[in-house]
């Protein structure tokens, strides 16, 4: 009998290329597709699918889908890798994981919403704009102003569009075969 090896973090592979995709949507999103107000400023969703990653699949699997969306959209855009903005990513797939298991009880509405507004609150609006105050050597709470107003908007719609996908029984269903 031969032993079947599994990937540790992942699981299986369709997780592992289920993480792939999600990485590949936020650069895509993130990098090309994004709305520009300067250098510090965008408007984008290369966070919803970090999100989906991490309340799909766990916190760490949420991590991971998001740092490597941002190290490899930075290589292929050509940005300076920011380590602050890198955890920053980290993070919002650590707290969509976490905060997601931890409202496992509350109703859909709710959960999703709790999620997305911790998720940003921790990882895009303090440790991201931290970074990039320390980068672009800017006034921090200047700066922590608009990220806020801006998170507040793309917040609001990665809440509308994460409620309707984990409202749909087809998708959880589909996200579970991808667990296993």
């Amino acid at each position: 009998m031969q032993k079947k090896k599994q990937n540790v973090i992942f699981g299986s592979m369709k997780l592992m290329l289920a993480v792939a995709f999600l990485a590949a949507l936020s650069i895509t999103c993130g990098k090309y597709l994004a709305i520009r107000g300067g250098d510090v400023m965008r408007f984008s969703f290369e966070n919803l699918p970090i999100l989906l990653a991490g309340m799909a699949f766990g916190p760490i699997v949420g991590i991971v889908t998001g740092v490597i969306a941002d190290l490899l959209g930075c290589l292929l855009v050509g940005y300076a890798i920011n380590p602050i903005v890198t955890l920053g990513a980290a993070a919002i797939g650590l707290c969509g994981g976490v905060i997601f298991r931890l409202c496992k009880k509350l109703p859909c509405l709710p959960r999703v919403g709790l999620t997305v507004l911790g998720a940003h609150a921790v990882g895009s609006v303090i440790i991201k704009t931290f970074g990039l105050a320390k980068f672009y050597a800017m006034p921090f709470f200047a700066l922590m102003a608009w990220r806020g107003l801006n998170y507040l908007i793309v917040g609001v719609l990665e809440f509308v569009l994460l409620y309707i996908l984990f409202r749909s029984t087809a998708v959880t269903n589909q996200l579970e075969r991808m667990k296993r």
